[in-house]
């Protein structure tokens, strides 16, 4: 290597030893973490080739450290036995290779342990006759902090167990995500996730605080017991569990990648479902002995690895605020963002839900900002990771985006009060209207609205019936075919369902669920018209607030005479009457996911066959789903439902379950 090439390795190496060591002080020092755990990953990992390519390792730098810092202002207590971390994998080829490499050294085909891997602050717990005598955080592995006092308040600690004999367990501190939820409702400082919430309550002089906080500990580990022998990671599991401790309640023994890819591809999806969070999940060589004849590395026991799934979360500035008016009129700001990468897409716009949220979450432009995009939803901000010197304050608007008329503020929410003038507003309750599970008028997309707004003021419901074959003739791009297509839809969409209805009205907090059970319940447009809140809010799923958005949508001048103009001149409401749906119906209290498509039934038919045999047509596949129903060309939900072992069910068995009359 050239002296210019490594000297310029040499730098980087520094640069990145800086910013992994500052960032590491942040989280562990400071319980105030600055950029994502994906993002400290990618630092690590690019010091370490570099480190490999080189030959050099700098004096500080963190590839040398295991755990974090320690904190003055705890007593310090040296382990017993050295916490070493685990070494990482992020795909199947780096589980692969650390299998062959200790199949190097063992020459046979060996057994594994599958666990959770917690996302929480790691403990240590050391107990002689039966009782705790001490808890300390991992610290850097050799001298920890002790915290036994904030310890004995987390509910899930016992403090006498059956065994009574020296021995350390370790495992992991976590807060519950109801529980985080539930202490965030009240408490005047939101707690930014749940790991700085342990973090921060562990780690408190004042233990009233941790038990405030309700948290709880999975063991997953022995360190130290001199006077009994284990054979297995299932046996330490089975004498935790014996012992009055969580484990996670997860535990699998697999023997080869197969079945190990399997597994992480299940909880990969489960994981969203679960009321804590973990990371990734913890592999063993389940036979202790054959551990023993691999030992450890400086850092890393050879014999287990942490596999982490993909992060769904990230850190990247905040540049701008852009607001956007909604089609009820509702002011939204949605952040620009530095574009970055999180869960295989590029990410440059995230979500705020209002004013006030920016205000609680204390976001200025230019920020740093932890961004979060689970199940494939629209990226949202979570909270700051870094406020500089040159950020500045968001401006609350005055007047609205689109069309300037001056906003209301109802302290809660800002509103664009010009619903007949405002050409965003107008447009999207037309999109809204026309839409699928609406009056499922096709051809009339965003773009063609937005034409016939600007040009023949085409702004209610009822002028959409008024469309004339002259008048499309007009819009750019529009031949005789595409005119008939579109006439013959409109023609079509007049006999429609009251849900449909319902919901294409686009009443603020309905969707088509909510429309559904309000058209069962009172069977015509008339009666939902006469019920009072206190009538709605009876009914399942409708709570006060969405109640008062119904009333007072059925009870404006305006509307009332656009929904007597359609009811009385365009359109024949087909008043659904409550079905008797007995609980010996093959789809009774199912979830039933659709994918593909399906020979003899669009999708939108089969889902008014499920439900009205008392099942639940859902978008998405997850441990809760009970069936997939499969057509040609079925995708990557035929896969999901395959890896968690749900119940799938083609067109042709589908048929049999359905009543013939």
């Amino acid at each position: 290597m050239n002296e210019p090439t490594k000297n310029k390795i040499i730098q980087r190496m520094e640069e990145l030893t800086k910013l992994i060591n500052k960032a590491s002080y942040d989280y562990y020092v400071l319980d105030n973490p600055t950029i994502s755990d994906k993002e400290w990953d990618n630092l690590y990992y690019e010091l370490l080739d570099l480190e490999k390519e080189s030959g050099i390792v700098l004096p500080d730098s963190p590839s040398k450290k295991v755990g974090g810092e320690v904190l003055d202002k705890f007593k310090k207590v040296t382990h017993r036995i050295k916490l070493l971390s685990l070494a990482k994998a992020q795909s199947s080829d780096e589980i692969i290779d650390w299998v062959t490499r200790n199949q190097n050294i063992y020459k046979h085909q060996e057994e594994y342990s599958v666990e959770y891997k917690f996302d929480g602050l790691s403990l240590s717990l050391s107990y002689n006759n039966g009782l705790l005598q001490s808890a300390q955080t991992r610290g850097n592995g050799i001298i920890g902090e002790d915290v036994t006092e904030q310890v004995k308040t987390i509910r899930t600690v016992p403090l006498k167990i059956p065994y009574t004999g020296e021995i350390d367990i370790q495992g992991e501190g976590i807060i519950k995500l109801s529980e985080l939820d539930k202490y965030n409702k009240t408490a005047t400082e939101k707690l930014k996730n749940a790991r700085n919430a342990v973090a921060g309550a562990i780690r408190n002089l004042d233990p009233k605080i941790t038990a405030k906080r309700n948290l709880d500990f999975f063991a997953y580990n022995i360190n130290f017991c001199p006077n009994k022998t284990f054979k297995s990671q299932e046996e330490i599991s089975n004498f935790l569990n014996n012992q009055g401790f969580l484990t996670g309640s997860f535990f699998k023994k697999v023997h080869n990648i197969d079945e190990l890819n399997n597994i992480i591809n299940e909880i990969d999806i489960k994981r969203k479902n679960l009321d804590f969070l973990i990371d990734g999940l913890v592999i063993k060589i389940n036979n202790l002995k054959v551990r023993e004849e691999l030992g450890f590395t400086e850092k890393f026991p050879r014999w287990a690895i942490a596999y982490k799934f993909e992060a769904e979360e990230t850190s990247t500035i905040l540049n701008d605020i852009t607001w956007q008016v909604g089609r009820t009129g509702k002011i939204t700001p949605v952040a620009e963002l530095d574009p970055t990468e999180l869960c295989g897409v590029t990410i440059k716009r995230a979500t705020l839900n209002n004013y006030n949220d920016i205000m609680r979450k204390k976001v200025k432009l230019g920020d740093r900002v932890f961004i979060r995009r689970s199940n494939d939803v629209i990226p949202e901000i979570l909270s700051v990771a870094e406020t500089f010197e040159s950020s500045k304050n968001i401006t609350k608007p005055i007047n609205c985006p689109c069309c300037g008329a001056v906003l209301e503020d109802t302290d809660t929410e800002l509103y664009c009060p010009n619903h007949l003038g405002c050409r965003t507003q107008i447009v999207l309750k037309l999109t809204q209207f026309t839409s699928r599970n609406a009056m499922n008028i096709e051809g009339l997309s965003v773009k063609t609205l937005e034409q016939l707004y600007d040009k023949f003021d085409i702004k209610t419901f009822s002028d959409i019936y008024k469309l004339s074959s002259s008048t499309l003739s007009n819009l750019e791009g529009f031949k005789d075919k595409k005119i008939s297509n579109i006439l013959s839809s409109i023609e079509n969409s007049k006999s429609v369902k009251l849900s449909n209805f319902i919901y294409a009205l686009g009443i603020g907090n309905i969707g088509i669920k909510t429309a559904k059970q309000l058209a069962k319940h009172y069977k015509s447009i008339q009666n939902l018209q006469k019920a009072s809140i206190p009538d709605l809010i009876v009914l399942d799923d409708i709570a006060e607030i969405t109640a008062n958005e119904i009333y007072h949508y059925l009870h404006d001048k305006i509307n009332i005479e656009e929904i007597n103009e359609l009811v009385n001149n365009h359109l024949n409401i087909i008043n659904e009457s409550s079905v008797n749906i007995t609980n010996d119906s093959y789809f009774y209290g199912k979830k039933v996911v659709l994918t593909g498509t399906l020979k003899n039934f669009t999708r939108q038919k089969a889902e008014e066959i499920i439900e009205s045999l008392g099942g639940t047509s859902s978008t998405s596949v997850t441990s809760q789903t009970n069936i997939v129903l499969v057509g040609e060309n079925a995708g990557s939900k035929l896969e999901k439902a395959k890896k968690l072992g749900i119940q799938i069910m083609y067109e042709d068995e589908f048929l049999t379950k359905i009543p013939k009359n």
